[in-house]
């Protein structure tokens, strides 16, 4: 049988197009909720430092279980990893529509978080096995597109269902969607090796561990009553966080890939990210509330009023992630692209207490293109700085970064509101800013090191294809 390097058309097509749906959908899920977060808090008669869990309880899923699911997808395939988050993201989809508390849809969206997880682990991978090696750059491109668009136009997509129908539709649209993806999925995406080697279960929960506690516990940092034990979250994640790097450091094949975070580009790429997705959760989270509940917006207003910031991130990633496949540093775009986020962001923090619309988009417009040039050739650098058969720490490390900065500003969002919730917005809005301004540095640092590896030679047809269904 001839070797074949990514699928064929039109395969190829309806293979990616699988991965870009579902990946904007599970991408955007993360985000889409907190438009609603306000209608929640009045649906449901809670306090808004307990509803910001709607988020939080998503992103802490997904950000625990990334790295097992990635390691997993390298063990038994990435195709059925991915296909099972799918099928279980689309069940919780429909148990949040129908959620008639807050216990349940926190439950919900958790057990949907762990859904997603199963879909961003692996797509980066998923993808250089879809792609010829001459595309592959490309199509890197465009999934940090898709990943910093959808991320972006959540409070969009909410604004305009919102204005139709209650909030359980953000949820129930995803039904759809999905079980369509399931179907195209399944007969179109490649079968790739599994390395058949045993899953670490004792990695994983170290991992999921590390994570869930220090999130867990900076999150709780926002009620006083539980001061002490948010504290001791923070403290035994640090310390399981500990045990699970020296662990990883012995082991030929980690779950955490401390090889890829050795190499500077890389580790400077995932910090950068991880700052950037914070300032932006930050900032996504709390104009919502500054827009509803102090300027009197609904929500479906409060969604149309921020969509200048995702239209400015789309033109903005379009063009910078296509601008640095001609230059030598793209770094140096990166930070650039930081700069003038962390601009917007200072002028966000900066608006006057009954602002015109027209001086909440411009700056809103502002953030935007910033956050869009940073985003795409931070991406970019983060995936193709690592050995091509490496793709899966790679991408669980893409994802893992975004996704710990996104989890980390909403956690610290919550500690403004239980810390001084009369000056929340501003002081919310401001730390944004420096986090941005902060990334700046480590962006610019970045010098582009010499290929990795070699390619390694082309996969046979069986594994580079699906077998006839």
């Amino acid at each position: 049988m001839q070797p074949l390097d990514g699928l064929a058309q039109p395969q190829r097509t309806l293979a990616f197009a699988t991965v870009a749906l579902t990946l904007f959908v599970a991408v955007l899920d993360g985000a889409i909720a907190n438009i609603a977060l306000p209608p929640i808090t009045q649906s449901l008669g809670i306090r808004p430092v307990d509803a910001i869990w709607v988020v939080n309880a998503y992103q802490l899923a997904v950000t625990m279980m990334l790295l097992p699911l990635a390691k997993l997808g390298e063990v038994v395939g990435y195709k059925r990893v991915y296909l099972c988050g799918l099928a279980l993201f689309t069940l919780a989809s429909g148990l949040c529509a129908v959620a008639d508390s807050l216990g349940m849809l926190i439950f919900a969206r958790a057990v949907q978080g762990l859904g997603a997880a199963g879909i961003m682990s692996v797509n980066i991978a998923l993808v250089r096995f879809i792609f010829p090696r001459a595309q592959l750059g490309r199509a890197v491109g465009n999934v940090a597109v898709i990943v910093g668009v959808s991320a972006a136009t959540g409070p969009t997509i909410a604004g305009l269902i919102l204005a139709v129908a209650p909030w359980q539709a953000l949820f129930l649209v995803n039904v759809p969607v999905g079980l369509l993806a399931l179907l195209v999925g399944a007969r179109t995406l490649p079968v790739t090796p599994a390395s058949g080697e045993r899953f670490d279960f004792k990695s994983a929960a170290l991992s999921a561990a590390t994570f869930g506690l220090v999130i867990s516990g900076v999150n709780a940092l926002g009620h006083s009553e539980g001061l002490v034990l948010a504290l001791g979250q923070i403290a035994a994640g640090l310390a399981i966080g500990t045990v699970f790097v020296r662990s990883q450091l012995r082991l030929s094949a980690p779950i955490l890939p401390v090889d890829l975070l050795a190499r500077p580009i890389f580790a400077l790429s995932a910090l950068t990210s991880v700052l950037s997705f914070s300032a932006q959760m930050l900032a996504f989270v709390a104009l919502p509330f500054f827009l509803h509940d102090t300027l009197g917006r609904s929500a479906s207003e409060t969604g149309l009023l921020m969509t200048p910031w995702p239209i400015a991130t789309a033109l903005a990633a379009f063009v910078s992630g296509r601008v640095s496949d001609h230059l030598r540093e793209p770094g140096r775009l990166a930070a650039v692209g930081l700069a003038v986020f962390s601009a917007g962001l200072l002028s966000l923090a900066l608006l006057p207490a009954q602002p015109a619309d027209l001086d909440l988009v411009w700056r809103l417009v502002v953030a935007g293109l910033g956050f869009g040039m940073f985003q795409a050739p931070n991406n970019k650098i983060l995936v193709t700085s690592a050995p091509r058969e490496r793709a899966g720490g790679a991408s669980g490390i893409q994802s893992t970064a975004r996704l710990v900065g996104q989890s980390m500003g909403v956690a610290l969002l919550a500690v403004i509101f239980g810390l001084a919730p009369d000056h929340a917005i501003g002081a919310a809005l401001g730390l944004a800013t420096v986090l941005a301004a902060i990334g700046v540095v480590p962006s610019a640092l970045r010098r582009v090191e010499q290929e990795p590896d070699a390619p390694s030679e082309p996969l046979p047809a069986a594994t580079a294809r699906n077998p006839a269904e």
